[in-house]
């Protein structure tokens, strides 16, 4: 039996040793591309958040978010799901916690293409079905549907920061999209 007091931010980092920790090791996050399946499994729609980004200025994301201490990939994606779909989205989790693909974000241009000036951070990213109704929420305006060709088209895709346009891509193609 523990006689520890409990930590008051179980899994959490205050600010500043948030933002310490961003200056010593790479943080690990999980996106998710939200997807709606045909009746054979195709992928004819994909969910596109729009926000401001810190200058104002709006950009396309994906559900996205750190891994907690002691949280497993399952966990991270169903609570940024909810967290950014909102809770009667019914994502329909992989069996497996393979990723789609895995991105590295640097905070300066690298040869991976993707940036997050804020850190070096490892993303997993998976493409989730979902089958309910979506209400963005947190700091997301609206969740766009579209098609695979209007996601892929050169305009949405001018719209992604940080590279994010490319994973909207691998995701695509990984679910069998031609793109």
């Amino acid at each position: 039996m523990s006689v520890r007091t409990p930590d008051p931010y179980p899994g959490w980092l205050s600010e500043d040793d948030l933002f310490e920790a961003r200056n010593r090791l790479p943080m690990v996050y999980v996106e998710a591309v939200p997807v709606r399946l045909d009746p054979l499994g195709y992928v004819n729609e994909v969910g596109l958040l729009l926000q401001a980004n810190d200058d104002g200025a709006m950009v396309r994301t994906l559900v996205s978010g750190r891994v907690l201490y002691r949280e497993t990939i399952r966990a991270a994606l169903l609570r940024h799901l909810e967290k950014d779909l909102g809770t009667f989205a019914l994502p329909q989790l992989p069996i497996s916690p393979v990723p789609c693909t895995v991105a590295e974000y640097f905070p300066a241009p690298s040869q991976t293409g993707f940036t997050d000036e804020r850190q070096h951070a490892v993303a997993l990213v998976y493409v989730i079905p979902v089958t309910g109704e979506c209400n963005p929420r947190q700091d997301a305006l609206e969740l766009s549907w579209m098609t695979p060709q209007e996601a892929l088209s050169p305009m949405v895709q001018s719209e992604f920061a940080g590279g994010r346009g490319d994973l909207v891509r691998q995701a695509l193609a990984f679910a069998g999209v031609c793109g």
